[in-house]
């Protein structure tokens, strides 16, 4: 018999703006959404934070935000605002510590999971920090929990930021769904819905709500026999 097949959905960059955070809101209630990662950085922090108080059902993690970089034409990755130094041990270490207590002000709890902003997390010495802090708290950490697969296909750009919308309809879901490995696997998204957030990725998150709430997606997940769940169980 085939292993069970488990799936968190994740929307990243809770708290962002007030769009965001509906779209997040709307991807929950209405759609497969299951979990968040909270930016807590952000004036919409406060109230995605009281909405996940309200809403236990929707696990939040810590969404670590160092910075975000945009690709440019000649090649070249520019920063669109850097919160410290990403080769900064002890700066890193430091705002660290600061969003994780932050979080903890926010949500009265500690985060259920732990990720980045852009997958910061991947290269040293951030990846070093967070997996001392996620491992202190026994939290997953995305890219190095050994029990959770992680998932980031359903994206509509390309590494180069270049359109790529078939990746977030409906049959591209799908698809992603159906290829998903036996056990847990966490799939990443990034739903909003505002049309005033300074972002690369802003068009795709409203597609993407559509598409999270698409009821042919959720008959695939019962017809799989997969089941939702988030991180806090």
């Amino acid at each position: 018999m085939l292993e069970k097949r488990y799936l968190i959905v994740n929307a990243d960059d809770f708290g962002r703006s007030r769009g965001v955070n509906r779209g997040i809101v709307e991807a929950h209630e209405r759609g497969i959404v299951t979990s968040a990662s909270l930016m807590v950085r952000w004036p919409a922090a406060t109230d995605a934070s009281a909405y996940g108080r309200e809403h236990p059902g929707l696990s939040l993690g810590l969404h670590f935000d160092c910075g975000e970089w945009v690709y440019r034409d000649d090649g070249t990755w520019v920063p669109a605002y850097e919160v410290v130094p990403v080769d900064d041990t002890r700066a890193v270490a430091d705002e660290v510590d600061r969003q994780l207590a932050l979080f903890r002000q926010l949500v009265g709890r500690d985060p259920t999971h732990v990720d980045s902003h852009q997958h910061v997390h991947r290269r040293e010495p951030l990846r070093s920090v967070l997996t001392e802090v996620a491992h202190g708290l026994g939290l997953p950490l995305r890219h190095y929990a050994p029990k959770v697969h992680y998932c980031g296909d359903f994206y509509g750009q390309t590494a180069k930021g270049l359109p790529f919308h078939e990746a977030i309809s409906v049959d591209g879901l799908i698809e992603i769904l159906l290829a998903l490995p036996p056990g847990v696997t966490e799939l990443a998204c990034h739903p909003g819905l505002d049309d005033e957030l300074e972002s690369t990725y802003l068009s795709e998150r409203a597609m993407e709500v559509k598409v999270l709430c698409h009821p042919r997606v959720r008959t695939t997940i019962v017809a799989e026999g997969m089941e939702l769940r988030s991180f806090g169980g």
